[in-house]
């Protein structure tokens, strides 16, 4: 078995589902994936798309604004996703230090590396990875622990993160041609890390009881 058998048995269930967008996180490719990848730590979804939304009805979902916003008044409007002044200080600096290093988004997203990305303050490997797969639309699997958790059902269990990311990739790169012939089309390499993550995620959101993932409709 490899990641690959997972991959196709995900898409046999029908994930991801038909209303989403193409790289499965909303408004991918633009500068809302950064700044809701800082807000999504350790919050649910719904909470942040509030916080979005009190940014965007302000038009301060853009480098510049965030940079230049005040840290409480940031704090006060992103307050539904939690843990808000840390996020606020966090997301204020990572947009200061993106200007400061690159000036723009867009040159940000031709030119960041995933090291400059972790000496960031509060990004850690899942969402330097999330920024540059979803963000910057950069080949790059994404993992976290719904992730996690459902392979340890099918008896697989590795020892980091990197072990991880290594194994879904292997799995996909070998089996580029089956996956084209999946969906009838060229798929490129970024497009499918994006779908898979997103697989995996929306049928463990759908099949967990608690913090378990029930997989017995997975033939995996």
């Amino acid at each position: 078995m490899d990641s690959f058998d997972l991959f196709k048995a995900l898409k046999e269930q029908g994930y991801i589902k038909e209303d989403r967008e193409e790289f499965w996180w909303p408004k991918s490719g633009t500068f809302e994936v950064l700044v809701g990848t800082i807000l999504t730590q350790q919050a649910k979804w719904e909470k942040v798309e509030r916080s979005l939304e009190n940014l965007r009805e302000r038009n301060l979902l853009n480098l510049n604004s965030i940079s230049n916003l005040d840290g409480k008044e940031l704090a006060l409007l992103i307050k539904p996703s939690g843990f808000y002044n840390t996020k606020a200080k966090n997301l204020k600096k990572l947009c200061q230090n993106i200007e400061k290093e690159f000036e723009t988004f867009e040159n940000f997203c031709l030119h960041v590396e995933r090291d400059w990305l972790l000496l960031q303050k509060g990004i850690g490997e899942e969402s330097a990875d999330s920024i540059l797969c979803y963000a910057c639309k950069r080949e790059v699997m994404v993992v976290d622990s719904y992730t996690n958790r459902l392979l340890m059902k099918f008896g697989y269990e590795f020892e980091s993160y990197s072990e991880l990311q290594e194994w879904l990739v292997n799995g996909i790169e070998s089996n580029h041609d089956k996956i084209c012939k999946l969906y009838g089309k060229n798929m490129e390499l970024n497009l499918i890390y994006a779908r898979f993550h997103g697989k995996v995620v929306e049928f463990c959101k759908e099949n967990r009881r608690g913090k378990d993932v029930e997989v017995g409709s997975l033939n995996f």
